[in-house]
This record gives structure tokens, C-alpha cells and sequence, in this order.
């Protein structure tokens, strides 16, 4: 991914972050603090007025200048996880393919919040999509699949395992943004 793909992907993924900013908020509302959407709406427009009018040589430049912003200006624990994907995807060679430089920003994830596929988290999410787009399969259907999946998880990580069962029958705000991520890369054209 050259730097205009990255700087085309972010422009997607902000509109839709901005669209969606309020059912982010009620996705939020039953299992955590409601205040999803605004937190990323916020981040997102932070990222893009920070990346008007610049030049950058690689995706990893971008990508390092959305880390920054997400992790300064969204609240509660998406800023530290998305920071980190995205300081994960930075960090990985320009060089690589596309899956690659998206498991780096998995691994950071991972790392920052120690969970694991089953724990109703953005990983539930991020994992799949990997795996589909590593076998060529990437589509919006299997996007929205493993979105809408994070309904039948149990939180037992972040604020949602506050609610126990009530998680449940929820699907989880942060794999719904990261939906939204993936959906803003396929339109991109760059899968």
C-alpha cells in the first residue's frame, strides 16, 4: 500500500466513522460507556486535519501520524487500541504485502490489550478479516459476518465484561468501528 492508498483509506474510514457516529454511541450505551462514536469522531477528525495539505513518502508515514492523533485524542480504550494498530502498521516493512502490515497492527493489539478471539473484541474482527484476506476472500459479507458474530460472544475483556451475560446480544462497538475500518479498505480497491 503506497501513501495515497493509506491517505484514501483514512478519508473512507472517516466518513464512515462520521456517519455511524451516533449508532457507534448506541452500540456502546448497554455495554459500556455510550461514548464510542463521539470518541472516534473526534479522533478521526483529528486525523484528517492533521494530514491535510502534508506530503508523505510512505503508508507507514501516514499511518504513524493516525497512531498519534487516535492515541492523543479519543478517550477510553479505543484510542490506546487503534493508536496501537495503527503505530503497528507503521512499523511494519513498506514492503509488505497488505495481510502482513494488518497482523503487525494485530500483534500491537493484541499487545496492548492482552485479548484473544472469543472475548468480544476488536481482535474478533481484525483476525477473520486477515484470514480472508490472506486466502483472497475478503468481502463485505464476510465483514458484516464476523461483525454481527460479536453478538453471540461473551465480554470477558474491556468495559462490556462489566456487564457479564448482559453483553450478550450486543454486538461489540469496537468490532463494529473496525468493520467500518475494513469496509473503508475494501472500497479503497487496493484488495
Amino acid at each position: 500500500m503506497n501513501a495515497e492508498q493509506a491517505l484514501e483509506w483514512m478519508k473512507l474510514f472517516n466518513e464512515k466513522i462520521q456517519e455511524q457516529k451516533d449508532y457507534l454511541s448506541e452500540l456502546d450505551t448497554p455495554i459500556g460507556d455510550g461514548d464510542h462514536g463521539g470518541n472516534m469522531a473526534r479522533g478521526m477528525a483529528a486525523v484528517m486535519e492533521n494530514l491535510e495539505g502534508k506530503q508523505f513518502e510512505t503508508s507507514s508515514d501516514v499511518f504513524k501520524l493516525v497512531s498519534m492523533q487516535l492515541l492523543s485524542k479519543v478517550g477510553g480504550a479505543s484510542g490506546p487500541l487503534y493508536g496501537s494498530a495503527f503505530m503497528g502498521m507503521a512499523k511494519a516493512d513498506s514492503h509488505s504485502k497488505l495481510e502482513e502490515t494488518l497482523q503487525s497492527g494485530l500483534d500491537m493489539i493484541v499487545k496492548r490489550g492482552k485479548a484473544e478471539v472469543g472475548e468480544k473484541t476488536m481482535v474478533d474482527v481484525w483476525t477473520p478479516v486477515i484470514a480472508a484476506l490472506s486466502a483472497g476472500q475478503l468481502t463485505h459479507e464476510i465483514i458484516d459476518e464476523v461483525v454481527n458474530a460479536t453478538k453471540d460472544l461473551l465480554a470477558t475483556k474491556g468495559r462490556a465484561s462489566y456487564v457479564g451475560e448482559r453483553s450478550l446480544g450486543h454486538i461489540d462497538p469496537g468490532s463494529f468501528s473496525s468493520g467500518l475500518l475494513f469496509t473503508a479498505l475494501l472500497e479503497t480497491g487496493v484488495v
